[in-house]
């Protein structure tokens, strides 16, 4: 464990898996104090539990289903009751649907929106503020590759990404004079339980899914190196270059495939 962390708290949404935990192990092993939430108790419970034991530190836990409209500002004063001032904020939380939108669940998709969208716009800022009145601090906020183009049978989906990634851009600009970095990761299909819970394990854009260990480790070294984008594969840099070559209707059309079953 080395002390570039030392004496600074990270919080990060959606950490009880995937790319979440990941990115908490790397902090931890980076001398960071860590705040972790999740809308699984139970899960984040074990998952501080673990963390605790095996890196000999102390973890808060939080736990707070950010798909629902106040949860963002109750986990900010829950923050502010530990008496802890957040240097990173990792908003990481996210959920999809598959399906053709007139047969998908509205409900659903609502939810993903208040996840994906509301939940983090409202947490950055909350803590973006303080960040630039102490002129010190980062965020990283999670998009997807999914943001850089139409995603027929993920279209909402797609859609809250493509939010994140330009959201966060943009505020990346406006902070430039500042000493508050703004990064984005985009990763490709990786191995997480996203692809179960999303219903995507069978379609042909999970064939070959990356590592969430890997994900996570190019995330950390580009949050710290202040990157304002960061895109984990040569085949996912390179979809960012055709996303931007190739008219939006044909995009759609070559996703759609990759987006459908494997037979």
């Amino acid at each position: 464990m080395n002390d570039e962390g030392k004496n600074k708290t990270v919080l990060i949404t959606g950490a009880s898996g995937g790319i979440g935990y990941e990115l908490s192990k790397i902090f931890l092993s980076n001398g960071f104090s860590l705040i972790i939430t999740a809308r699984n108790k139970e899960k984040l419970e074990q998952v501080g539990q673990s963390l605790s034991e095996n890196f000999k530190v102390d973890i808060d836990i939080i736990p707070a289903d950010l798909s629902q409209k106040d949860s963002p500002f109750y986990l900010y004063d829950a923050v502010k009751r530990l008496g802890r001032s957040v240097d990173i904020l990792v908003n990481n939380a996210g959920i999809g649907l598959y399906g053709r939108f007139i047969e998908t669940d509205i409900e659903t998709e609502l939810e993903m929106i208040d996840l994906n969208i509301r939940s983090l716009t409202i947490l950055t800022k909350l803590f973006v503020r303080e960040m630039v009145e102490r002129n010190a601090g980062k965020i990283l906020n999670v998009s997807s590759t999914a943001g850089f183009l139409p995603v027929p049978l993920f279209s909402v989906y797609g859609a809250t990404k493509s939010f994140v990634l330009n959201f966060s851009q943009a505020l990346a600009e406006e902070l430039r004079d500042t000493k508050v970095t703004v990064t984005t990761l985009c990763p490709g299909p990786t191995k997480t339980d996203f692809a179960r819970r999303g219903n995507l394990e069978e379609t042909r854009l999970f064939t070959r899914p990356m590592n969430a260990e890997i994900v996570a480790s190019l995330a950390y070294k580009g949050l710290m190196e202040g990157k304002r984008c960061v895109i984990p594969g040569f085949g996912n840099k390179m979809l960012w270059f055709v996303s931007h070559a190739i008219p939006p209707g044909i995009l759609a059309k070559f996703t759609k495939i990759y987006m459908e079953r494997k037979v």
